[in-house]
């Protein structure tokens, strides 16, 4: 079968760790097609080299494969000469079996996008890019910081203290004054003046923070060594989760817009706000549909159908940081009251809980479609915003109003 070409000048690019496989398909006026194979390197020097070559050949369309993250140098390469590469599934582009080569590749992808049956992914602008860096950092260490924390419970469990039976969060400011006074092997007296707002009694906290066994201390000099370590590893994180977020805020000072949009959502702080934003942008008409974006963050149904059977709808591979966050935004909104806990209610009765958090990340993520695109804020249904407006402004009308005499004041009455 013959491909109809749709672009006569093409750059495919298979990219590797150490080397750079290029093929070049170029149609002169005359018909005749010319095709150029080059090995470059992936140093610095020749990324320079690629870029000037490219610049040459004057192509249509680069395409290059999203292999892990060793396509980012050479497609900035190419950026600052002003090429835009495609980069493209790796799903999308697999080679006939058995023709496996790197020049083979190349070619299969140059064919590929010489026949216009490639879609280029979403690639953010420069700034987003980097500031996603700081943000998937933060992710990172969110997720190292809840392992200390979860292994210093373990700890404290292993040395009798139950602690964590009478308050809901052990790393609270309370809790953790009191782990901590623990941890420096003050006196039980002095660990519970740390008490502050708890609810629980001071008989309570001391049954549960007694390390005493019949006259045997199980808050074993083991214990405290690797609870201070633990303890000073958590306080390090949290500090450097501070710096990130203060970084990442001070990037996106440009889209303050779209970050106080976002925050009308249910479930959006201004953290997470920043993080959504730096990973799809802030334009929605690269997606071009709602639909569109749900299937390249991976949120949606997946299409698995055959002879008019519909087969499991399990959701793709896609974008798993904005997955996660999603997920995190839909637990979140269905402890509000809004319209979304309605939602997460009703299918959380026929499909569980875990299939109804990813239906309301995947309606959140529609939502957020349209607030970016349309550039408004969410109205819920549920919410009657009228009434709202004219309960919170009241007092200041009604004080106007006898400002300027049009009410006697309560003296005058």
């Amino acid at each position: 079968m013959d491909l109809t070409p749709m672009h006569k000048r093409v750059i495919a690019l298979d990219v590797h760790q150490a080397k750079i496989t290029a093929c070049a398909v170029v149609e002169h006026d005359d018909g005749r097609v010319e095709v150029t194979k080059r090995d470059f390197g992936a140093f610095k020097r020749d990324r320079r080299a690629l870029a000037q070559w490219a610049l040459e050949i004057r192509p249509e369309v680069v395409v290059m494969e999203s292999t892990g993250v060793y396509w980012k140098s050479p497609f900035a390469a190419l950026e600052s000469v002003g090429i835009i590469a495609w980069v493209v599934n790796a799903r999308h582009v697999k080679a006939v079996p058995g023709r496996k080569t790197d020049m083979a590749d190349a070619q299969w992808l140059a064919t590929l996008a010489r026949a216009g049956l490639l879609r280029a992914s979403f690639i953010p602008p420069l700034q987003m890019r980097q500031l996603r860096l700081v943000a998937r950092q933060r992710q990172k260490l969110v997720g190292m910081c809840s392992a200390e924390k979860n292994r210093l419970h373990k700890v404290l469990v292993d040395a009798g203290i139950r602690i964590n039976v009478l308050v809901a969060d052990i790393h609270g400011a309370s809790s953790r004054a009191m782990v901590k006074a623990l941890i420096a092997g003050k006196p039980i007296h002095e660990v519970l003046d740390c008490k502050g707002r708890l609810r629980a009694s001071r008989e309570e906290l001391f049954e549960a923070l007694d390390t005493n066994e019949c006259g045997t201390e199980q808050f074993s000099a083991v214990h405290r060594f690797v609870a201070q370590e633990i303890m000073q590893h958590i306080e390090q994180i949290e500090q450097r989760i501070a710096r990130l977020d203060q970084y990442l805020l001070e990037g996106l000072r440009p889209w303050q817009a779209q970050l106080k949009l976002l925050q009308t959502l249910p479930g959006i702080d201004e953290q997470g706000a920043a993080m959504l934003l730096v990973e799809i942008g802030a334009d929605m008409s690269v997606f071009g549909s709602a639909e569109r974006l749900a299937s390249w963050v991976g949120i949606c149904p997946g299409n698995n159908e055959s002879a008019g059977k519909r087969k499991t709808g399990r959701i793709r591979k896609g974008n798993a940081w904005v997955r996660r966050l999603l997920c995190e935004f839909a637990q979140a909104a269905a402890r509000t009251r809004c319209a979304l806990k309605a939602k997460f209610d009703a299918l959380t009765i026929r499909k569980g809980r875990k299939k109804s958090v990813v239906a309301l990340a995947h309606k959140m993520l529609r939502t957020v479609y349209a607030m970016l695109a349309n550039g408004t804020h969410y109205q819920d249904k549920e919410v009657d915003y009228e009434a709202l407006n004219v309960q919170r402004n009241a007092p200041r009308w009604i004080k106007m109003l006898r400002k300027h005499g049009f009410i006697a004041t309560p003296a005058a009455a």
